[in-house]
């Protein structure tokens, strides 16, 4: 009994000791810790879009690849598919997996009888000419198909018996060589690991026609894939916090997802690493992009606490716009010009739009020193905008700079909409897009716009889009080759042969959040929710429902859902039923 006794106090101790030796190990683990706020899951292929070889010779089992793997390997090598090049024929696969995704692929490879590693090479491309194509290839004289900002095509050895994870890119596609010859490399899996922020979408739409109803999920979902630890501007490249990007990003945020941290982590990023006198991301017109989307952010979602953080800088910055403008009026912003790519080489118009802008950033600038009690620069911001009134610059029969313009309440929303409707969607951008919608609406113009949703953004749904892209120009549509199929050397290449300035060909990027403006445009004209007062304290209900006979959809404030519903009546008048949170007060 003394023995057992002495056995159990013993034990205890050492227990004991060890329970605290661990508990040392993991707080000091802890302190080395990040936390990872995004969220990963697998996806499998849902279509085998090409194989080399189809005689079951190089290729076997391939259809395996479709099913469900539930992540573990045994050693039993029955029913994979395997791949085996030989001095004729290298064994190669390109398998879709639905719908853009951002993250890398995990394969699982069986067991064989030699247990060296095998070589292959991977392809990631948001398109297939992209996972098809060599790195390096030269279009418009530019390397188009690249490894810039994340790697998509690389070569990589596979274990024996066992699984490895690789990439980090934007992508729907993925095409494996096997490298290796005379060797079989059977593969039980080759699943997508999936990154994102697992959010719900708090907003919905949804009408009686579903190429609308699309493409507002497809704006959403834009967005959403560009919410990683920053907000990005695209996945597969630049991945980089874009000032100017980031103004139709957060209006989609705020009226999908509600208040996401990852805005105020990127407009402060943004600001740290920009000490005054510089321009954001080198831009004039971004740091103007940082003060209105502040504005915007906190008529949403009311946080004054972090506003208050802004004040110092913002003032500083708004004393450093008003500080270029000359005496007539006229601004004289150093720094980089610079709108949007389509109007990059044409002064005229970018001087037109930035003096536009130059009047929507200190007027957004005044409503920010109303809600912070700051009379000073609420004076500095009436006085920049009086004299900004003594200027009326062109609009060079431009879309963008008319929309601007118009917006700024520059030009009329008459002489906006006429240069807008000019020529319907021809010489639409999918950045400036969302502005020429929103003048259009301005002049009441919401059926004409509808349209132009219907037609620009639903033109890139037709030709296989998942994800609203960089750069699309309308007229490239007509025989064009669909982005998930293989291209037809009498067909245009919707991906590899389009593109201008830093998007030429495969470089450009098929998830840009900046494309994603109609999905904020429906909701707040088409169900017709604007926020008048902070933290949507108070919100403005009028649809406008063109031809359409219903809409219905929510809205997330910080009090809760919004939910409408407007359903066109035979006398053509809308009934509305609305359900608003304690808090929120309906104005109709």
């Amino acid at each position: 009994m003394k023995f057992k006794a002495l056995f159990i106090t013993i034990f205890t101790i050492l227990s004991f000791n060890l329970i605290s030796q661990n508990s040392v190990l993991e707080n000091n683990f802890k302190n080395n810790l990040s936390h990872d706020e995004i969220t990963r899951s697998y996806v499998n292929p849902v279509k085998i879009v090409w194989q080399s070889d189809n005689q079951n010779v190089n290729i076997k089992n391939s259809a395996v690849l479709l099913k469900d793997f539930n992540g573990q390997l045994s050693t039993s090598g029955e029913g994979m598919c395997v791949l085996r090049s030989d001095s004729e024929n290298q064994a190669s696969i390109l398998l879709d997996y639905g719908k853009e995704l951002y993250g890398g692929i995990q394969l699982a490879a069986g067991i064989r009888g030699e247990k060296k590693p095998i070589k292959i090479r991977v392809r990631f491309g948001e398109s297939v000419s992209e996972a098809m194509s060599e790195t390096g290839s030269v279009v418009s004289g530019m390397n188009s198909a690249t490894n810039d900002h994340s790697l998509r095509d690389f070569t990589l050895e596979v274990p024996w018996l066992g699984t490895i994870e690789i990439g980090n890119s934007g992508y729907r596609f993925v095409r494996i060589d096997l490298l290796d010859k005379d060797v079989d490399l059977p593969l039980q899996s080759v699943r997508a690991i999936f990154r994102y922020r697992d959010i719900p979408y708090l907003g919905t739409f949804k009408c009686d026609d579903e190429r609308l109803n699309k493409i507002w999920e497809t704006g959403a979902y834009t967005v959403h894939l560009n919410m990683q630890e920053s907000l990005w501007d695209g996945i597969k490249r630049d991945r980089l916090v874009w000032v100017g990007d980031m103004h139709p990003e957060v209006a989609t945020i705020n009226r999908v997802f509600g208040q996401n941290d990852v805005i105020n982590k990127s407009l402060d990023f943004a600001r740290d690493t920009t000490p005054l006198p510089g321009w954001m991301n080198g831009m004039t017109t971004y740091s103007m992009w940082w003060i209105i989307i502040h504005r915007d952010l906190y008529l949403h979602q009311g946080d004054i606490s972090y506003l208050k953080e802004q004040h110092t800088y913002l003032t500083a910055l708004i004393q450093q716009i008003t500080s270029q403008i000359d005496k007539n009026g006229k601004e004289n912003l150093n720094g980089t010009r610079f709108l949007d790519w389509p109007t990059s080489e044409d002064a005229d118009v970018i001087h037109s739009g930035i003096q536009a802008l130059t009047v929507l950033t200190i007027q957004a600038g005044k409503d920010i020193a109303k809600w912070l009690k700051d009379p000073s620069l609420e004076k500095t911001c009436d006085d920049a905008l009086t004299l900004l009134k003594k200027y009326i610059p062109e609009d060079h029969n431009n879309k963008q700079a008319a929309a601007l313009l118009s917006l700024a309440n520059i030009t009329t929303p008459q002489a906006g909409s006429s240069v807008i409707l000019d020529n319907g969607s021809q010489n639409f951008a999918t950045f400036y897009g969302y502005y020429m919608l929103e003048a259009l609406a301005k002049d009441g113009k919401y059926k004409e716009a509808m349209q132009i949703i219907s037609d620009y953004w639903g033109a890139m749904l037709d030709l296989g889009a998942t994800t609203f892209w960089e750069n699309f120009i309308y007229e490239e549509r007509t025989n064009a080759t669909r982005i998930d199929q293989l291209p037809k050397e009498e067909l245009f290449d919707i991906h590899a042969d389009g593109g201008a300035f830093c998007y030429v060909g495969l470089r450009a990027s098929l998830c840009h959040g900046w494309a994603s403006g109609p999905t904020s445009w429906l909701t707040e004209h088409v169900l017709g929710i604007k926020v008048l007062e902070p933290g949507s304290k108070t919100i403005q209900i009028k649809p406008h429902l063109g031809d359409l006979k219903y809409a219905e959809g929510t809205f997330p404030t910080p009090f809760g859902i919004v939910k409408v519903k407007h359903t066109k009546q035979v006398d053509d008048r809308i009934k509305s039923e609305i359900n608003a949170p304690k808090g929120v007060k309906i104005i109709k």
